[in-house]
């Protein structure tokens, strides 16, 4: 059975502010950039371990996905088959 994906509201503006960012110079730019960040959160599906545990936090349900140069920070509730998107960062992350 599949795992479900959730986004936090932090993590749709973040997407959201990046893709709106990027189109204000280059829309296809943006589309192709926001596709690709879709396309790799999807994996979480049917991997939801596929990413590696995130370096600045010592919990190991935290997890992050890699579409250069943006970090996808998630966190994978085993239990509930759920794979939440806490974040869609540049750079290093801000995790609570």
């Amino acid at each position: 059975m599949a795992f479900k994906i959730f986004w936090s509201s932090e993590a749709l503006g973040d997407l959201l502010a990046l893709t709106s960012y990027i189109a204000q110079d280059n829309p296809d730019a943006a589309e192709r950039v926001g596709l690709a960040i879709l396309h790799k959160v999807n994996l979480l599906e049917q991997h939801p371990f596929i990413g590696r545990k995130v370096p600045e936090t010592n919990d190991p349900k935290i997890r992050e996905l890699v579409e250069r140069p943006f970090r996808m920070i998630y966190r994978v509730r085993r239990r509930e088959r759920v794979a939440e998107v806490l974040r869609v960062w540049r750079g290093e992350p801000e995790i609570e």
